[in-house]
Parts: C-alpha cells; sequence; structure tokens
C-alpha cells in the first residue's frame, strides 16, 4: 500500500469526511452513556501542511483555507474550523495553518473521559506516529493491523454504543468498493447497532452506482448516503467528488449534512458542474422528494436544471 495521506491533508475530501464525522460525535454525545470509536485506516493522526508533501500538492489551499475566512456556516462547520484550529500548532498567526489534525485527533478531541477509541493502521511509520501522539491518553488503544480484518474481530464493544469511521486508501477503487463491503457486512452482523461512517471517493459516476446497488442488495436498513461533487463524475483521472455512505445516522442526522453540503458547495465551488446530494439508499425514508440531488449548473449528462 503506498498511499500517504500527508499529499492531501486539508483537502475537500478531509473537510467533508471531519465535518461529517464532528457532527456525528456531537449528536452521539449528548447522551451520558460511554461509547467505542473505531477508526479502520487512522493515518498518522496529524499532518504538517507546511512539509514538502502537503506543499507539493496544495490541496489544502482549495480545501479547508477558504472556509477559515467563510461567514455564516453551519454549526457543526463552525465546531469543525473552532476545532481545527485549537489543535493547530500555531493558532491565528495570520489565519495560517501550520497543521491539520487527522480523525483519531479529532475524534480524541470530542470524546470523554469514559469513551474509548480504537485506531487501526496497517503502514509501520503511521502506526508508530499515532502510538507517539496518544502516548498519555489511556482512553485510545493503536493497532498495527489490516482494518478490514480488524474491525469485525473487535465487535461489538463492551460498551455497546459507538462510531465507526472507514476512510480507506482506494488505491483500486473497484475492489476496494468490494472488499468494503464484506467488511461492512461482517461488522454490522456482529453490531448491527452501531454508527458506521464510510467515507469514499468519486471519480466515474458507475462506479459508485454500482457500490450503490450492491450495498442496497445487501438489505442493511437505515442508510443514508451524502456526495459533494465539484466536477462532473465522468473522469478517471482526478479526485471529481467525494461521499459518505452512513448506516445508522442519528435522527434527522440528514438535516445537517444537507446544510453541511450546501455550504461546502458554495464556498469550495470550482465550476458550473458541481453538484450535492443527500438521500436515503435504503429504509423506509428512501428517496423523499427534499432530499434529491442539487445542482448549481447543467450536467453534463442532461440538457435539463
Amino acid at each position: 500500500m503506498n498511499y500517504r495521506h500527508a499529499y492531501h491533508a486539508g483537502n475537500f475530501a478531509d473537510v467533508l469526511k471531519h465535518a461529517t464525522l464532528v457532527g456525528l460525535l456531537e449528536a452521539l454525545t449528548v447522551k451520558q452513556t460511554p461509547l467505542c470509536y473505531y477508526d479502520t485506516h487512522a493515518g498518522s493522526g496529524s499532518y504538517e501542511l507546511a512539509g514538502p508533501q502537503a506543499r507539493a500538492t496544495g490541496e489544502a489551499a482549495s480545501g479547508i483555507r477558504p472556509l477559515l475566512e467563510a461567514q455564516q456556516l453551519p454549526s457543526s462547520l463552525h465546531v469543525y474550523l473552532n476545532l481545527v484550529r485549537s489543535l493547530n500548532s500555531t493558532p491565528n498567526a495570520g489565519g495560517v495553518l501550520s497543521t491539520y489534525p487527522g480523525s483519531p485527533l479529532i475524534a480524541a478531541s470530542m470524546l470523554r473521559e469514559n469513551d474509548r477509541l480504537v485506531l487501526s493502521e496497517l503502514q509501520s511509520d503511521e502506526a508508530a506516529a499515532l502510538r507517539d501522539l496518544f502516548a498519555t491518553d489511556s482512553r485510545v488503544g493503536v493497532h498495527k493491523r489490516n482494518g478490514y480484518e480488524a474491525l469485525p474481530a473487535m465487535l461489538p464493544p463492551p460498551e455497546r454504543r459507538g462510531l465507526v469511521l472507514m476512510d480507506p486508501p482506494f488505491e483500486a477503487q473497484g475492489e476496494e468498493f468490494d472488499t468494503i463491503l464484506t467488511c461492512l457486512q461482517k461488522s454490522y452482523a456482529r453490531w448491527p447497532t452501531g454508527v458506521y461512517a464510510l467515507w469514499y471517493p468519486i471519480k466515474l459516476h458507475e462506479t459508485v452506482a454500482r457500490f450503490h446497488r450492491k450495498f442496497e442488495a445487501t438489505g442493511i436498513p437505515k442508510v443514508l448516503v451524502a456526495e459533494l461533487c465539484l466536477h462532473a463524475d465522468d473522469t478517471a483521472l482526478r479526485l471529481n467528488g467525494c461521499g459518505m455512505l452512513l448506516i445508522n445516522p442519528p435522527y434527522r442526522f440528514e438535516k445537517t449534512l444537507e446544510s453541511i453540503l450546501q455550504s461546502l458547495a458554495h464556498h469550495l465551488k470550482q465550476g458550473r458542474y458541481g453538484r450535492t446530494t443527500v438521500r436515503w439508499l435504503s429504509g423506509e425514508q428512501k428517496g423523499p422528494p427534499g432530499l434529491r440531488p442539487k445542482r448549481p449548473g447543467p450536467h453534463p449528462r442532461s440538457t435539463k436544471r
């Protein structure tokens, strides 16, 4: 596995993923009972935006940075941005971020003393960085393991409540979707009451549509999908957008996602073919009229708005 997230830290995909994570943890921590957080592809936990890898791509410039001065953001985005600022090594230094927190650090900052974090990371150097980062945090367990294999083996947690975040590298997109599907089916069978959040890339429309069809066929109920595309999803040569697939999302969480996506589409717009989508993939609430895809302009496959 050659993927290194340091090249992409703070990009638009991170913004959607982490704003969603913040919203989920806000909802789950309303109850006082403890919960367990699983991260199947945890990474190193923190990334230097001034480092050579992040500077080589400059993706944060079209991701989190335009949001730092944005006004009238929804609550979850405000909480997310304030959290990123608070976790920065040089906060308020001319509005420039020097580091970007990964999902383990964001989750650890939001969870409580009686909650627990289980982090899986297969790459040796990144697993070592995670251990260093959380060396003094007794809530955190770091496992140098394949997250797809580790997750079903560790479920259900003693806490009985919790959240799983899956953020795979997607080095082989079609094959990775099949691996994810198998892992989530096994995990759901062992822990059907858990909340699961999967991040996935959007390059070609048909690749994602095929995954959705396969997921619907599993019969897993209450599955919500949210997608942000900055470009038309008609080429495999770039990341055109990304999505979050949620199993057992909190009550009315689709409203939270709608507000996040609409704000991101406005502030991060890159072209005429951007779109946002929030819809129920399965469950009783599948496909209500108010959750149809929204497009700021015509789509290349259609002559209608």
